[in-house]
């Protein structure tokens, strides 16, 4: 009875502060329903900066205190020398940098909302002789999502900018549409390339409805206004008139593909397949092994590269709510180690 009664007691009391906490979301969220969100911020990062300051640290850390000494007294006779040849050119003359981009695409492409003000940032400041890195990595998904995405990229070609792309992961689909776009494309090793063709599944309940006597009733004006549907009975003409669109959208992805890399087979790489980096090489689909890690550091040794993220402000809501989860979280662990002890 009386570790009933503690349970009870407990449990009572843990029932007391979650409703608690609840009642102050719900008060909290309904005014802050009422604000609105605030738009995003441009973040930039200097990475040869934070490279430098890295390797300066390692080399403080690793090295004896007269090696180190040695070290920054190099290291200050380089920057002079740096200095005076940057005074003896012209001043107008800029040095030429590279931007970073990072682009992890979901299947409606939504983040291309970002990448459009990232790369208008860049167009904004960028000179002659810049570069713009972007690391992409996405399996693809909706088509007018990545088209808008793969058109952001064109952007920086019609500008007349080099445009460099790299996939550590995955680019495919709609995802190596946005890669065919580049000057240069690299790929890790086991990177997956490729996938150049259309897919759409779409599940049909009629069947199921009309079992439970339920009528499903739609109404179009044209044809083809709807050539599949969920709910009512598809023909063999709506299903003929689907798959001549799936075929179209295939020819303008291919023709969207050969006018960047033209020197590729497609009857031979647009089939639908992927493959690992070590093979699109070998198919023309990639132009070079390497991580973007490795690209970057590289640019890094002789440009400055600057990381370029346009960040969305979240609402007051979704900051609350986020803060809430987390709090609903710890409680229920908390519960749930309370509950193992007590039994």
């Amino acid at each position: 009875m009386e570790f009933l009664y503690e349970y009870g007691l407990f449990f009572a009391k843990a029932i007391t502060i979650v409703l608690s906490i609840i009642a102050v979301v719900v008060v909290v969220l309904a005014s802050a329903i009422k604000q609105k969100g605030g738009k995003g911020e441009l973040l930039l990062t200097n990475l040869s900066e934070d490279l430098k300051n890295l390797k300066h640290d390692l080399k403080e850390e690793l090295l004896s205190k007269k090696q180190f000494k040695a070290y920054e007294k190099q290291l200050k006779a380089d920057e002079k020398a740096k200095e005076k040849a940057e005074k003896q050119q012209d001043e107008e003359a800029l040095e030429p940098r590279v931007f970073v981009v990072d682009f992890k695409g979901s299947i409606d492409a939504s983040e291309v909302a970002s990448l459009r003000e990232e790369i208008s940032a860049i167009l904004a400041i960028a000179e002659q002789g810049d570069e713009v890195i972007v690391n992409v990595e996405s399996g693809g998904g909706m088509v007018h999502g990545y088209g808008l995405a793969s058109s952001q990229l064109d952007r920086l070609r019609q500008a007349d900018i080099h445009l460099t792309i790299c996939v550590d992961k995955v680019a495919a689909s709609g995802g190596y549409m946005m890669a065919c776009v580049a000057n240069k494309v690299y790929a890790a090793p086991f990177a997956i390339v490729g996938s150049i063709g259309v897919v759409a599944q779409i599940p049909n309940f009629n069947k199921l409805l009309k079992k439970h006597d339920i009528d499903y009733e739609q109404h179009t004006a044209g044809n083809f206004k709807r050539t599949l549907t969920l709910f009512g009975e598809n023909t063999d003409e709506g299903r003929a008139k689907f798959q001549i669109e799936l075929e179209e959208t295939h020819v303008l992805f291919k023709q969207f593909i050969a006018k960047y890399r033209p020197e590729l087979d497609l009857d031979k790489v647009a089939t639908g397949e992927h493959w690992y980096g070590q093979q699109a090489i070998e198919l023309g689909l990639i132009d070079a092994i390497s991580t973007s890690d490795d690209v970057v550091m590289k640019l890094a040794k002789e440009r400055t590269v600057i990381k370029v993220r346009y960040q969305l402000k979240k609402k007051f809501a979704d900051k609350i709510a986020h803060g809430a989860s987390l709090s609903f979280n710890a409680i229920f662990n908390r519960l749930a180690e309370k509950n193992q002890h007590l039994s």
